[in-house]
């Protein structure tokens, strides 16, 4: 388990090192993993999960569907509401697809649509790790997106190297080095070998140096 002191004086240097920017920077932590076999899918992560600060940012989420599901949607102030029709229209657009898939972070579709959605956004969504969450009728969104709007998803695919939000630098550094911790745990919990299978753990702003925190 990495210490604690040892991630705050890591987050507090990436930090103070950024360059002055007019607008708040990610701040990101890369974890590179050691003996383990990443052709295995049973070693890959692939996991959602709500920060204890949040990301310093609300993500944006999209739903596709139709009836019950965008009237919680409208409740719940979701940005973008998908309808059936569009699905498929927007399957004949690429470029408009491919913005969509950018610049929403997570998204929720009804199970009546989801073949609709595999079939037309699946080529978008798919790559990025974004295929919906499927949600059963009867099920209400509004708790699930509240949740995502502070969460993080993050995933190796076959690479021992992959990145995770954990704040933004307009964030006080004490509560990105809990969200780190955090994501550390998580990732360790789901390892082989726990913390045995991390060679190092770098954090940094978007475009300030890295600091290593093991």
């Amino acid at each position: 388990m990495v210490d604690k002191a040892q991630i705050l004086k890591a987050v507090k240097a990436a930090i103070d090192e950024a360059p002055d920017r007019k607008f708040q920077e990610s701040v990101d932590i890369t974890i590179n993993l050691r003996n383990i076999d990443m052709a295995q899918p049973k070693n890959r992560i692939d996991e959602t999960m709500l920060l204890p600060n949040g990301t310093g940012r609300t993500e944006k989420i999209a739903v596709l569907g139709k009836g019950d599901i965008t009237t919680q949607a409208k409740e719940a102030g979701v940005e973008l509401i998908i309808g059936s029709e569009e699905i498929e229209r927007l399957g004949g657009e690429p470029r408009e697809a491919r913005k969509i898939a950018g610049e929403y972070r997570f998204f929720l579709a009804e199970t009546a649509v989801m073949p609709l959605v595999g079939r037309w956004l699946g080529p978008r969504l798919g790559p990025r790790g974004k295929m919906p969450m499927p949600i059963t009728p009867g099920m209400d969104i509004r708790p699930i997106v509240e949740r995502l709007r502070n969460s993080v998803k993050f995933r190796t695919r076959d690479k021992k190297t992959f990145h995770v939000k954990v704040g933004t630098t307009g964030m006080d550094a004490e509560l990105i080095a809990e969200n780190t911790d955090a994501v550390l745990r998580r990732v360790e919990s789901v390892l082989e070998n726990g913390a045995m299978n991390i060679r190092s753990v770098y954090v940094k702003t978007t475009m300030g140096p890295a600091h290593r925190v093991i």
